[in-house]
Protein backbone atom coordinates (compact mmCIF):
# COMPACT_ATOMS: atom_id res chain seq x y z
CA UNK A 1 0.00 0.00 0.00
CA UNK A 2 2.78 2.43 0.84
CA UNK A 3 4.34 1.71 -2.53
CA UNK A 4 1.18 3.02 -4.23
CA UNK A 5 1.36 6.20 -2.15
CA UNK A 6 5.05 6.56 -2.97
CA UNK A 7 4.21 6.15 -6.66
CA UNK A 8 1.75 9.05 -6.40
CA UNK A 9 4.32 11.17 -4.56
CA UNK A 10 6.76 10.55 -7.42
CA UNK A 11 4.12 12.10 -9.73
CA UNK A 12 3.09 8.91 -11.47
CA UNK A 13 -0.64 8.43 -11.98
CA UNK A 14 -2.15 5.24 -10.61
CA UNK A 15 -4.35 3.02 -12.73
CA UNK A 16 -8.01 2.56 -11.86
CA UNK A 17 -7.19 -0.84 -10.38
CA UNK A 18 -4.44 0.66 -8.22
CA UNK A 19 -6.76 3.38 -6.96
CA UNK A 20 -9.28 0.69 -6.07
CA UNK A 21 -6.69 -1.13 -3.98
CA UNK A 22 -5.52 2.09 -2.31
CA UNK A 23 -9.06 2.98 -1.26
CA UNK A 24 -10.47 -0.47 -0.48
CA UNK A 25 -7.49 -1.75 1.49
CA UNK A 26 -6.94 1.36 3.59
CA UNK A 27 -6.34 1.05 7.34
CA UNK A 28 -5.23 3.36 10.14
CA UNK A 29 -1.51 2.88 9.50
CA UNK A 30 -1.85 3.44 5.76
CA UNK A 31 -4.01 6.52 6.38
CA UNK A 32 -1.45 8.04 8.75
CA UNK A 33 1.33 7.47 6.20
CA UNK A 34 -0.86 9.02 3.50
CA UNK A 35 -1.60 12.09 5.65
CA UNK A 36 2.11 12.60 6.42
CA UNK A 37 2.95 12.48 2.73
CA UNK A 38 0.07 14.83 1.90
CA UNK A 39 1.26 17.38 4.47
CA UNK A 40 4.78 17.25 3.05
CA UNK A 41 3.49 17.82 -0.48
CA UNK A 42 1.22 20.62 0.67
CA UNK A 43 4.03 22.38 2.57
CA UNK A 44 6.43 21.98 -0.35
CA UNK A 45 3.96 23.85 -2.55
CA UNK A 46 2.22 26.26 -0.16
CA UNK A 47 4.24 26.24 3.06
CA UNK A 48 2.18 26.63 6.22
CA UNK A 49 -0.18 29.23 4.72
CA UNK A 50 -3.94 28.80 4.93
CA UNK A 51 -5.96 30.91 2.49
CA UNK A 52 -9.34 32.28 3.50
CA UNK A 53 -12.31 32.88 1.17
CA UNK A 54 -15.32 34.94 2.16
CA UNK A 55 -18.42 32.94 1.22
CA UNK A 56 -21.44 35.00 0.13
CA UNK A 57 -24.53 32.87 -0.52
CA UNK A 58 -26.49 34.97 -3.00
CA UNK A 59 -29.72 33.04 -3.31
CA UNK A 60 -31.42 29.82 -2.30
CA UNK A 61 -33.72 29.86 -5.32
CA UNK A 62 -32.77 27.13 -7.79
CA UNK A 63 -34.29 25.88 -11.02
CA UNK A 64 -32.83 22.41 -10.49
CA UNK A 65 -34.24 19.46 -8.58
CA UNK A 66 -31.11 17.56 -7.55
CA UNK A 67 -32.21 14.71 -5.33
CA UNK A 68 -29.69 15.43 -2.56
CA UNK A 69 -30.03 19.20 -2.21
CA UNK A 70 -32.11 20.98 0.42
CA UNK A 71 -32.77 24.03 -1.79
CA UNK A 72 -34.04 21.95 -4.74
CA UNK A 73 -36.97 23.60 -6.48
CA UNK A 74 -39.47 20.97 -5.26
CA UNK A 75 -38.83 21.76 -1.60
CA UNK A 76 -41.82 23.93 -0.72
CA UNK A 77 -40.66 24.38 2.87
CA UNK A 78 -37.63 26.55 2.11
CA UNK A 79 -37.79 30.20 3.14
CA UNK A 80 -36.45 31.65 -0.11
CA UNK A 81 -34.30 34.76 -0.38
CA UNK A 82 -32.11 36.72 -2.80
CA UNK A 83 -29.40 39.25 -2.06
CA UNK A 84 -29.47 42.45 -4.09
CA UNK A 85 -26.35 44.18 -5.34
CA UNK A 86 -26.16 46.54 -2.36
CA UNK A 87 -26.28 43.62 0.10
CA UNK A 88 -23.56 41.76 -1.79
CA UNK A 89 -21.31 44.83 -1.81
CA UNK A 90 -21.90 45.29 1.90
CA UNK A 91 -20.71 41.71 2.48
CA UNK A 92 -17.60 42.44 0.42
CA UNK A 93 -16.84 45.59 2.42
CA UNK A 94 -17.11 43.75 5.72
CA UNK A 95 -15.00 40.93 4.36
CA UNK A 96 -12.29 43.20 2.97
CA UNK A 97 -12.09 45.02 6.30
CA UNK A 98 -11.62 41.65 8.04
CA UNK A 99 -8.77 40.66 5.70
CA UNK A 100 -10.50 38.58 3.03
CA UNK A 101 -9.02 38.93 -0.44
CA UNK A 102 -11.26 36.43 -2.21
CA UNK A 103 -15.04 36.63 -2.34
CA UNK A 104 -16.98 33.52 -3.33
CA UNK A 105 -20.40 34.32 -4.78
CA UNK A 106 -22.38 31.10 -4.52
CA UNK A 107 -26.02 30.33 -5.12
CA UNK A 108 -28.63 28.14 -6.68
CA UNK A 109 -29.23 28.43 -10.41
CA UNK A 110 -31.46 31.48 -10.09
CA UNK A 111 -32.56 33.25 -13.30
CA UNK A 112 -32.92 36.53 -11.37
CA UNK A 113 -29.15 36.92 -11.67
CA UNK A 114 -29.08 37.41 -15.43
CA UNK A 115 -25.90 38.13 -17.35
CA UNK A 116 -26.33 41.91 -17.21
CA UNK A 117 -26.81 41.94 -13.43
CA UNK A 118 -23.95 39.54 -12.71
CA UNK A 119 -21.56 41.44 -14.99
CA UNK A 120 -22.48 44.63 -13.13
CA UNK A 121 -21.94 42.99 -9.72
CA UNK A 122 -18.61 41.41 -10.71
CA UNK A 123 -17.20 44.54 -12.33
CA UNK A 124 -18.23 46.69 -9.37
CA UNK A 125 -16.55 44.37 -6.87
CA UNK A 126 -13.37 44.36 -8.94
CA UNK A 127 -13.44 48.16 -9.21
CA UNK A 128 -13.88 48.61 -5.46
CA UNK A 129 -11.48 45.83 -4.41
CA UNK A 130 -8.89 45.53 -7.14
CA UNK A 131 -6.59 43.56 -4.82
CA UNK A 132 -9.18 40.81 -4.41
CA UNK A 133 -10.26 37.80 -6.44
CA UNK A 134 -13.86 37.02 -7.34
CA UNK A 135 -14.86 33.37 -7.39
CA UNK A 136 -18.25 32.32 -8.76
CA UNK A 137 -20.22 29.17 -8.00
CA UNK A 138 -23.49 29.60 -9.88
CA UNK A 139 -23.93 26.32 -11.70
CA UNK A 140 -24.18 25.37 -15.34
CA UNK A 141 -24.24 28.24 -17.86
CA UNK A 142 -23.72 28.73 -21.56
CA UNK A 143 -20.14 29.33 -22.64
CA UNK A 144 -20.92 32.92 -23.65
CA UNK A 145 -22.22 33.60 -20.13
CA UNK A 146 -19.02 32.26 -18.59
CA UNK A 147 -17.05 34.43 -21.01
CA UNK A 148 -19.03 37.52 -19.98
CA UNK A 149 -18.27 36.77 -16.31
CA UNK A 150 -14.58 36.39 -17.11
CA UNK A 151 -14.41 39.58 -19.15
CA UNK A 152 -16.13 41.42 -16.27
CA UNK A 153 -13.25 40.40 -14.01
CA UNK A 154 -14.22 37.09 -12.40
CA UNK A 155 -11.11 35.07 -11.61
CA UNK A 156 -12.32 31.63 -10.61
CA UNK A 157 -15.32 29.37 -11.06
CA UNK A 158 -16.37 26.44 -8.88
CA UNK A 159 -18.51 23.70 -10.39
CA UNK A 160 -18.33 20.28 -8.75
CA UNK A 161 -18.79 17.42 -11.16
CA UNK A 162 -20.33 15.47 -8.19
CA UNK A 163 -19.55 12.10 -9.79
CA UNK A 164 -17.65 11.26 -12.95
CA UNK A 165 -19.75 8.16 -13.66
CA UNK A 166 -22.66 9.03 -15.95
CA UNK A 167 -24.95 6.30 -14.60
CA UNK A 168 -24.28 7.31 -11.01
CA UNK A 169 -24.85 10.96 -11.95
CA UNK A 170 -28.29 10.04 -13.31
CA UNK A 171 -29.23 8.52 -9.94
CA UNK A 172 -28.49 11.79 -8.14
CA UNK A 173 -30.05 14.27 -10.56
CA UNK A 174 -33.27 14.80 -12.54
CA UNK A 175 -33.46 13.59 -16.12
CA UNK A 176 -32.86 17.03 -17.62
CA UNK A 177 -29.34 17.12 -16.16
CA UNK A 178 -26.40 15.09 -17.42
CA UNK A 179 -22.82 14.33 -16.51
CA UNK A 180 -21.83 15.15 -20.08
CA UNK A 181 -23.19 18.71 -19.80
CA UNK A 182 -21.52 19.23 -16.43
CA UNK A 183 -18.14 18.12 -17.76
CA UNK A 184 -18.51 20.28 -20.88
CA UNK A 185 -19.05 23.31 -18.66
CA UNK A 186 -15.83 22.55 -16.80
CA UNK A 187 -13.79 22.30 -19.97
CA UNK A 188 -15.43 25.49 -21.33
CA UNK A 189 -14.38 27.32 -18.16
CA UNK A 190 -10.79 26.10 -18.50
CA UNK A 191 -10.68 27.12 -22.16
CA UNK A 192 -11.86 30.63 -21.30
CA UNK A 193 -9.08 31.05 -18.77
CA UNK A 194 -10.72 30.72 -15.35
CA UNK A 195 -9.01 29.11 -12.41
CA UNK A 196 -11.42 26.18 -12.32
CA UNK A 197 -12.66 24.19 -9.36
CA UNK A 198 -14.41 20.83 -9.44
CA UNK A 199 -15.05 18.08 -6.90
CA UNK A 200 -17.40 15.40 -5.66
CA UNK A 201 -19.40 14.14 -2.71
CA UNK A 202 -17.90 11.30 -0.67
CA UNK A 203 -20.40 8.65 0.37
CA UNK A 204 -23.25 9.84 -1.83
CA UNK A 205 -26.14 7.40 -2.37
CA UNK A 206 -25.28 4.47 -4.65
CA UNK A 207 -21.59 5.44 -4.73
CA UNK A 208 -19.06 2.62 -5.07
CA UNK A 209 -15.30 2.55 -4.66
CA UNK A 210 -15.11 2.22 -8.42
CA UNK A 211 -16.94 5.54 -8.75
CA UNK A 212 -14.37 7.17 -6.47
CA UNK A 213 -11.54 5.81 -8.59
CA UNK A 214 -13.24 7.23 -11.67
CA UNK A 215 -13.52 10.60 -9.93
CA UNK A 216 -9.78 10.62 -9.35
CA UNK A 217 -9.03 9.72 -12.96
CA UNK A 218 -11.41 12.40 -14.24
CA UNK A 219 -9.76 15.05 -12.07
CA UNK A 220 -6.35 13.93 -13.27
CA UNK A 221 -7.55 14.53 -16.82
CA UNK A 222 -9.25 17.87 -16.04
CA UNK A 223 -6.32 19.20 -13.99
CA UNK A 224 -8.46 21.69 -12.04
CA UNK A 225 -6.91 24.49 -10.02
CA UNK A 226 -9.26 23.86 -7.09
CA UNK A 227 -10.97 20.72 -5.79
CA UNK A 228 -13.81 20.76 -3.29
CA UNK A 229 -14.87 17.48 -1.72
CA UNK A 230 -16.96 16.80 1.34
CA UNK A 231 -19.03 14.04 2.86
CA UNK A 232 -22.55 13.55 1.56
CA UNK A 233 -25.00 14.86 4.15
CA UNK A 234 -28.71 14.23 3.82
CA UNK A 235 -31.52 16.76 4.02
CA UNK A 236 -34.87 15.81 5.51
CA UNK A 237 -36.88 17.42 2.68
CA UNK A 238 -35.26 15.48 -0.17
CA UNK A 239 -35.75 12.01 -1.68
CA UNK A 240 -32.48 11.03 0.05
CA UNK A 241 -33.69 11.97 3.52
CA UNK A 242 -33.14 8.44 4.84
CA UNK A 243 -29.78 7.84 3.13
CA UNK A 244 -26.70 7.33 5.26
CA UNK A 245 -24.28 10.25 5.47
CA UNK A 246 -20.75 9.99 4.19
CA UNK A 247 -17.90 9.75 6.67
CA UNK A 248 -15.16 12.12 7.69
CA UNK A 249 -12.69 9.22 7.61
CA UNK A 250 -13.10 8.46 3.92
CA UNK A 251 -13.38 12.15 2.99
CA UNK A 252 -10.03 12.91 4.63
CA UNK A 253 -8.45 9.91 2.92
CA UNK A 254 -9.65 11.08 -0.50
CA UNK A 255 -8.53 14.62 0.29
CA UNK A 256 -5.01 13.42 1.02
CA UNK A 257 -4.89 11.39 -2.21
CA UNK A 258 -5.92 14.49 -4.16
CA UNK A 259 -3.26 16.63 -2.49
CA UNK A 260 -0.56 14.19 -3.54
CA UNK A 261 -2.00 13.55 -6.99
CA UNK A 262 -2.52 17.25 -7.81
CA UNK A 263 0.09 18.95 -5.60
CA UNK A 264 -0.53 22.53 -6.74
CA UNK A 265 -4.28 22.42 -6.25
CA UNK A 266 -6.21 24.65 -3.86
CA UNK A 267 -8.02 22.27 -1.53
CA UNK A 268 -10.62 23.62 0.89
CA UNK A 269 -11.34 22.04 4.22
CA UNK A 270 -15.04 22.32 3.54
CA UNK A 271 -18.04 23.44 5.54
CA UNK A 272 -19.41 19.90 5.24
CA UNK A 273 -16.37 18.58 7.09
CA UNK A 274 -16.95 21.17 9.79
CA UNK A 275 -20.60 20.21 9.91
CA UNK A 276 -20.08 16.48 10.28
CA UNK A 277 -17.46 16.86 13.03
CA UNK A 278 -16.58 19.77 15.32
CA UNK A 279 -12.90 19.35 14.48
CA UNK A 280 -13.50 18.51 10.84
CA UNK A 281 -11.88 21.68 9.57
CA UNK A 282 -8.68 20.98 11.51
CA UNK A 283 -8.52 17.39 10.30
CA UNK A 284 -8.97 18.63 6.74
CA UNK A 285 -5.95 20.91 7.02
CA UNK A 286 -3.91 18.07 8.52
CA UNK A 287 -4.91 15.87 5.57
CA UNK A 288 -3.48 18.36 3.06
CA UNK A 289 -6.10 21.10 2.62
CA UNK A 290 -4.95 24.73 2.43
CA UNK A 291 -8.17 26.75 2.09
CA UNK A 292 -11.06 27.58 4.43
CA UNK A 293 -14.23 29.47 3.50
CA UNK A 294 -15.88 31.28 6.42
CA UNK A 295 -19.39 32.59 5.84
CA UNK A 296 -19.77 36.30 5.01
CA UNK A 297 -23.49 36.14 4.14
CA UNK A 298 -25.88 38.40 6.08
CA UNK A 299 -26.75 36.83 9.43
CA UNK A 300 -30.47 36.73 8.68
CA UNK A 301 -30.10 34.46 5.64
CA UNK A 302 -27.38 32.02 6.68
CA UNK A 303 -29.77 29.43 8.08
CA UNK A 304 -31.88 29.63 4.91
CA UNK A 305 -29.09 28.31 2.70
CA UNK A 306 -29.52 24.84 4.13
CA UNK A 307 -28.38 22.50 1.38
CA UNK A 308 -28.08 19.67 3.91
CA UNK A 309 -29.22 19.19 7.50
CA UNK A 310 -27.11 20.67 10.32
CA UNK A 311 -25.03 22.87 8.01
CA UNK A 312 -23.01 25.15 10.28
CA UNK A 313 -22.63 28.87 9.63
CA UNK A 314 -21.80 30.11 13.13
CA UNK A 315 -18.76 29.97 15.39
CA UNK A 316 -15.56 29.17 13.53
CA UNK A 317 -17.52 28.80 10.27
CA UNK A 318 -18.53 32.48 10.43
CA UNK A 319 -16.39 35.35 9.17
CA UNK A 320 -17.03 37.25 12.40
CA UNK A 321 -14.99 34.64 14.25
CA UNK A 322 -11.90 34.92 12.09
CA UNK A 323 -9.66 35.44 15.12
CA UNK A 324 -10.84 32.10 16.50
CA UNK A 325 -10.04 30.42 13.19
CA UNK A 326 -6.57 32.00 13.16
CA UNK A 327 -5.88 30.71 16.65
CA UNK A 328 -7.12 27.23 15.74
CA UNK A 329 -4.75 27.15 12.77
CA UNK A 330 -1.83 28.41 14.91
CA UNK A 331 -2.42 25.59 17.38
CA UNK A 332 -1.71 23.02 14.67
CA UNK A 333 1.25 24.90 13.20
CA UNK A 334 -0.40 26.76 10.33
CA UNK A 335 -1.16 30.42 9.67
CA UNK A 336 -4.09 32.25 8.08
CA UNK A 337 -2.71 34.80 5.62
CA UNK A 338 -4.15 37.92 3.99
CA UNK A 339 -3.76 37.07 0.32
CA UNK A 340 -5.76 36.24 -2.80
CA UNK A 341 -4.38 32.72 -2.54
CA UNK A 342 -4.10 31.94 -6.23
CA UNK A 343 -3.24 28.57 -7.70
CA UNK A 344 0.49 27.85 -7.91
CA UNK A 345 1.96 25.44 -10.46
CA UNK A 346 3.33 22.43 -8.57
CA UNK A 347 6.92 22.52 -7.39
CA UNK A 348 9.17 19.98 -9.08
Amino acid sequence: MQNLIDKLVSKRLLSKEEFLVLIEKRNADVAEYLFRQARQVREKNYGKDVYIRGLIELSNYCKNDCLYCGIRKSNAHVSRYRLDKASILDCCKRGHDLGFRTFVLQGGEDAYYNDKLMVDIISTIKKLYSDSAVTLSLGEKKKETYLAYYQAGADRYLLRHETANAEHYSLLHPKNMSSETRKKCLYDLKEIGFQVGSGFMVGSPYQTVEHLAEDLLFLSDLQPHMIGIGPFMSHHETPFADKKNGTMELTLYMLAILRIMLPGSLLPSTTALGSINDDGRVHGILAGANVVMPNLSPLDVREKYMIYDNKVSTGIEAAEYLDLLKEQMREIGYQVVVARGDFKPPVD
